[in-house]
C-alpha cells in the first residue's frame, strides 16, 4: 500500500510501525513536506527526502487531540505550560475549555483575548470552546461559532457560580436549540446538582478525613441522572451532544441505548478512570479528588470495555493542574477537584492498552479515541487526527517499554506534580512533531517554543 500527494520528494520521512488499513500496524513510512503529510506507505519508502528519522520498532501515530484541557482554571498555568506539557506527551492539538479564573469565555471579546494568548503562548495547536452562561447566554451561540469556537460546554452542576456556573434544565432546552441551529456540538458536564449539593451539605458537618467521602457525595446515580437529562433534551432538540469524563459502565450503557435510537451522542472517559480506582484515594487522597469521582474495579473494567469496543469514542485528560496547596488538605472536601494529565494522556492510555490487548483491533480503537475521533467530533477532522496525505504533519512516536516511569516533578505543567508519579505506564512518547516540526524529543527535552501554536477552527 502506498499513497502519495503532491510532489514526490519530501522534507522529511519517518519510518517505523505505522497504521496501515483498518486495525493493521506494519513497518512503513510517512512523508512530510512543508508541514503537511504528502505520503504514507508500507515497507521502505521510494520517496527521496532531505531528512529521515527511523523510529525502529516504535509506533508512528497521529499526534493526539486532547479533547479536554483547562489551561486557565488556575492563574498559575496558562497555555505556555499546558501546551508544553501536551507537546511532551505526544499531544499536538488541545481542545481548551472555556471556564477560566478570570471568567467564562462567553462573548467574542473574551474569546479575542484568549486568542491573543494562543498567539503568544501556545507551543502546539489549540481549538477553543465557548460557553453559554445562564440568563440568556444561548443567544450568543451563532456569533461565537462565527468567531471561531469549535463547540460549547456547559455544566449541569454548579461548580463555581462565576467561573463554571450551572445551566438549569429549562435553560438547557434553549442552549441545545441554539447550539443546534449554529451547527455546532454541545459538551456537557453531566452530574445532578440537587443530589450532590444535598450530600455535600450533609458530609461537611462531619469531621472525618476519610477520602472516600468525596465518592459518597457523588454516588453513581448523580452521574447517570445528569447523563439522562442531557441525552433526553438532546433527543428532544435533535442536536449533537458530547458527554464529558464519564466514569460508569451504566452511563456507557445508557449512551448505547440512545445511540441505537439515532441520537447524535458521543462520550469521553479519561485515563484516571482506566488506571485508578476509588481505593487509590486511600494513598493519594486529595490528589485523586476528581469529578466525577473514581469508581470501583467493576466500573474500571466497564470503561475498558467501552474504549476497546469504540463505544467510548474519546479519551481525554481533563487536565486540571491545581498546585498541591489546593490538593493536600486533610479534609477531602476542602480540596479542589482535578489533576494535571495532558502530558501523561498518551503514555498511560496506550501503554495500558498494549498490556491488555496487544497491538490489535482494540489498540486501533484506543488510538482513534485519542486522535481522529475527537478531531471529527469538534469539526477539525479535515486536518487533524490522521496520518493521511493532505493532513497536518502532527505525529507522535510511541515506544513500548517497561523501563520508563513517570516522574511527577519533571512534568511541564506548572502544577509541579502528577498522580502518576513513579507509575510505569508501559509506553513512552519518544518524539512529537507539530506540523512537521519536532517539538519534543525524549532524549533532548522540549524543543517547541511558545507562540508557534495556531488556533484550529472548524471546517
Amino acid at each position: 500500500m502506498e499513497a502519495n500527494h503532491g510532489k514526490l520528494d519530501a522534507d522529511l520521512i519517518l519510518t517505523g510501525v505505522v497504521p496501515l488499513g483498518e486495525d493493521t500496524f506494519q513497518r512503513g513510512w510517512v512523508a512530510v513536506t512543508a508541514g503537511v503529510i504528502t505520503g504514507v506507505g508500507e515497507g521502505q519508502p521510494s520517496v527521496p527526502a532531505t531528512r529521515r528519522i527511523d523510529a525502529g520498532d516504535s509506533f508512528v501515530l497521529p499526534g493526539a487531540v486532547d479533547a479536554h484541557v483547562h489551561s486557565y482554571s488556575h492563574s498559575g498555568e496558562g497555555l505556555r505550560a499546558s501546551t508544553s506539557a501536551a507537546a511532551a506527551g505526544g499531544v499536538t492539538t488541545i481542545v481548551e475549555m472555556p471556564f477560566d479564573a478570570t471568567g467564562p469565555i462567553h462573548t467574542t471579546e473574551r474569546l479575542d483575548t484568549k486568542l491573543a494568548k494562543v498567539a503568544e503562548e501556545a507551543v502546539v495547536d489549540v481549538a477553543l470552546l465557548g460557553t453559554l452562561t445562564p440568563g440568556g447566554g444561548w443567544r450568543r451561540a451563532e456569533e461565537l461559532v462565527g468567531a471561531g469556537v469549535v463547540g460549547f460546554k456547559v455544566s449541569l452542576f454548579d461548580t463555581d457560580p462565576f467561573r463554571f456556573p450551572r445551566i438549569s434544565d429549562a435553560e438547557l432546552l434553549n442552549v441545545m436549540k441554539a447550539v443546534g441551529e449554529a451547527d455546532s456540538v454541545l459538551c456537557v458536564h453531566a452530574e445532578n446538582n440537587e443530589i450532590i449539593q444535598a450530600l455535600l451539605a450533609d458530609e461537611r458537618h462531619r469531621t472525618a478525613s476519610d477520602p472516600r467521602a468525596h465518592g459518597r457525595t457523588r454516588p453513581p446515580v448523580s452521574e447517570t441522572l445528569g447523563v439522562l437529562t442531557a441525552m433526553e433534551i438532546a433527543a428532544h432538540q435533535g442536536n449533537a451532544l458530547h458527554l464529558c469524563h464519564l466514569s460508569l459502565g451504566r452511563s456507557a450503557d445508557l449512551v448505547r441505548w440512545y445511540r441505537e435510537q439515532g441520537v447524535d451522542i458521543t462520550f469521553e472517559t479519561c485515563p484516571h478512570y482506566l488506571v485508578f480506582t476509588e481505593d487509590d484515594m486511600l494513598e493519594q487522597r486529595g490528589r485523586l479528588k476528581i469529578n466525577p469521582p473514581l469508581r470501583d474495579e467493576a466500573n474500571r473494567g466497564a470503561m475498558w470495555r467501552a474504549v476497546s469496543t469504540g463505544l467510548a469514542s474519546v479519551i481525554s485528560s481533563d487536565h486540571a493542574p491545581w498546585p498541591l496547596e489546593f490538593k493536600d488538605h486533610q479534609r477531602i472536601l476542602d480540596n479542589h477537584s482535578g489533576a494535571p494529565g495532558t502530558e501523561t494522556l498518551v503514555a498511560t492510555t496506550l501503554g495500558a492498552c498494549l498490556r491488555r490487548y496487544g497491538a490489535g483491533p482494540e489498540f486501533s480503537r484506543v488510538v482513534a479515541a485519542l486522535t481522529s475521533n475527537p478531531a471529527e467530533r469538534y469539526g477539525i477532522g479535515h486536518r487533524k487526527g490522521r496520518l493521511a496525505p493532505g493532513y497536518d504533519a502532527d505525529i507522535l512516536v510511541l515506544t513500548p517499554t517497561e523501563d520508563w516511569r513517570i516522574d511527577g516533578s519533571a512534568q511541564h505543567s506548572n502544577a509541579g506534580w502528577s498522580p502518576y508519579d513513579t507509575y510505569v505506564p508501559g509506553a513512552q512518547v519518544a518524539l512529537t512533531l507539530s506540523r512537521g516540526t519536532v517539538v519534543w524529543d525524549a532524549d533532548k527535552g522540549l524543543i517547541g517554543t511558545p507562540g508557534r501554536g495556531l488556533q484550529v477552527r472548524r471546517r
